[in-house]
Formats: structure tokens, sequence, C-alpha cells
């Protein structure tokens, strides 16, 4: 249940799911023959049940967060077990009582401890050494420190990951989202507020490094500038002017932000660049290759997949053909020269939250109000 909902939420905010999703308990074989490797490569020992790793043995330990033997051992917090040969030692392997999930070992019936998980899932679907490995900076240690040294010694020395890239935490109005404070905001709930498209934009406008301070405005502006960005992709537009040359040249700027560590800011910064051009050039055939380049650079994140009539419409496209009705009324009204009427025909689709746009071609385009 707690899956299906997991990637019914990665659906809303337009996430790819990934190919290969592990379950930890479906690799305990894995894992004890990780952790046999260890032991029998002098990384690792048994002692009253448990598995731990060698920290001693493994002499790049703390390089990625930087941190050094002594640091890691006066930062602990908690009293050090007795069967620990160093303090810094973690487990591996734990044993587990009769009334939790246990599994037969060579140290006896107990449980794989938080970091062999990952390292064993990642060697048998991943191999040895693979490309990126990601997760939050709250990660760094212990968890990634402890599966680089378990895997790069159960691989002879070679690395678990070419590179790590390391997300920013959230926070609610400046102060962290957790449990106890009551806080966190799910997925769920931001859904009824508003649309996936507009809560994935809201969290690329920080760097993925960067924290991120979630507030009620935040979201607001970014419902704000997808109706922008669909907006300006209404304009009239010829395929026979997209002059694919022209649009790959106006995209070239997003796609290099995106390359430079998917500096996400800067790529919805020329975005809106572009935007801003399509709405102020009056030539067809730029028009239409700009509005290209917006559409591709905004689909490199994941955005502006949608007609935009779907977007700017909304809730409100159920009612369309009423308000198309109404928009004809109004039209007619118009050419009468009954711009009274015309006028009160806009009014009372604006207290419905439907706002008309006249083009400068004569048509009239109308989409919902937040």
């Amino acid at each position: 249940r707690t899956t299906k909902a997991f990637h019914e939420d990665m659906g809303a905010l337009g996430n790819l799911l990934p190919d290969i999703e592990p379950r930890a308990t479906e690799y305990i074989p894995q894992m004890i023959a990780m952790i046999e490797r260890l032991i029998a490569a002098g990384h690792a020992y048994a002692a009253e049940g448990h598995a731990l790793f060698r920290v001693a043995s493994y002499a790049a330990y703390g390089a990625l967060s930087r941190r050094s033997r002594a640091d890691m051992v006066a930062g602990a917090r908690v009293e050090v077990a007795p069967y620990k040969e160093d303090p810094g030692d973690f487990v591996l392997w734990k044993p587990s009582t009769p009334d939790q999930p246990g599994w037969d070992s060579p140290w006896g019936r107990g449980r794989p401890g938080w970091h062999i998980e990952c390292s064993a899932m990642s060697e048998d679907t991943l191999g040895d050494t693979f490309d990126i490995h990601g997760g939050g900076l709250d990660l760094v240690f212990p968890h990634h420190e402890n599966e680089i040294a378990q895997s790069t010694c159960a691989h002879g020395g070679r690395p678990l990951a070419r590179y790590w890239m390391h997300n920013g935490m959230l926070t609610d109005a400046g102060a962290k989202m957790s449990k106890s404070l009551g806080n966190i905001r799910t997925v769920r709930e931001l859904l009824d507020e508003a649309p996936g498209e507009a809560i994935r934009l809201a969290l690329l406008t920080a760097h993925y490094r960067d924290p991120l301070d979630w507030t009620s405005d935040r979201l607001r502006q970014a419902r704000q500038t997808l109706d922008r960005f669909y907006r300006a992709l209404t304009l009239p537009r010829d395929a026979v002017f997209e002059r694919f040359g022209e649009a790959g040249k106006a995209v070239r700027p997003v796609r290099e932000a995106l390359e430079d560590d998917l500096n996400t800011p800067l790529a919805l910064t020329h975005l809106h660049e572009l935007a801003g051009a399509i709405n102020r050039t009056t030539s067809d055939a730029e028009r239409s290759a700009l509005q290209r380049a917006l559409e591709t650079g905004g689909q490199l994140m994941g955005l502006l997949g949608q007609p935009p009539l779907d977007w700017l419409q909304g809730s409100a496209k159920a009612d369309a053909e009423r308000i198309e009705q109404r928009i004809a009324a109004r039209a007619t009204a118009r050419r009468q020269r009954r711009f009274a009427e015309a006028d009160n025909i806009r009014k009372e689709l604006a207290t419905e939250g439907v706002l008309l746009e006249d083009r400068p071609d004569g048509t009239t385009t109308w989409w919902r109000k937040d």
C-alpha cells in the first residue's frame, strides 16, 4: 500500500519511476555473503552475535564527510558497546530478539545493519562501481561514509560511486521539518493546494544542494510562473516557422545551466527570458522558434508537457462548452456595439474565476484564475 501511494505521488509530480526498486528483505543472502568477504579480508570481525566493520582497516574513512577519526569518536553520543574493538566500528549484523525480524546467519539469528543493505543491493543490481549515488545531506555521515567503506573494501579498493549528489533539506517557514514539530507536509496534502506540476516547479526554484524553505507563497509563485509560460505557448504559432536550428540555439542556455551541476534556478531564469521574448516579438517565425525552445527547455525539467489550455483552463475545462458560449455571446455583443453587455459577460465570468484575453487576431482565449 505504501509503495503504491509513493508511485502515485511521484506520478503526480511528473517523476520517472526507477527501473529497479530492490527490497532489502530479498537480498539477505547477498548481505551475508558480503559480510563474510569483509571478515575474510580482515575488514570486519564477529563478536557476541554481531558482525562489525573494522574502521581502522580502511585508511580513507571520513574522506566523503571530511571528518577525522578523532572528530568522529569525540562526536559520538552513545555509549560504546563492550564488544567493539574500536568506538568507531559499526554494525554489519546484529542479533534479533524472538519478537524481532531475523534470519539465520553464521553469527546466529539476526538482521542486517542499515548500511550493509545498500552496499549489497547496489552490488547486485549495479555492479561494484556505478556512476551517481544520491541522497540527502543528512546521510553523508555516517550512512554514505559507511557504505563507501564496506563496498570499497569488499571490492578490492574499487570505488562505490564516481559522483555523489547530496540534496539540501526542506524547511517550513525556516524551521526544519520533523514529526516532533508537526510541520511535515506530504505530497498528498500539497496536491490539495496545487497541481503536481506547480509543486515540481516550486522544488526546482532552489539548487538541489541548497536548503529550500517551503511556503505557500513559493507555491503560489510557481503557479503564476506556469501560467506565464503556458500563456506564451498559446500565442499564434505555425509549425512551418518552427525552425529547429533557431529553436536549438535559443534553448542552449537552458541546457548549459542544467549541465552545470543541475543549476535549475538559472535554467528557470532562461525560461523566463524565452517567455518574455515570445511576448515581445512581432515576427511569426521568431515567435514559433522561441515557443519550440520554451517547450523543449521546460520539458528538460519535466515541465510544460501538457497542452497549454489544459493547464490554463484547469478544473474549469469541464465547463468549457458553457464558457465558450458566453464568449461567443460577448463577441456578438461587441460586434453590435453593445459594449455594456459585453463587459457584463466578462465580469460574470471573472466572478467564476475565468479570465479572458482578447488577442490581436480577434480571437479570445480564456483560463482559470488561481
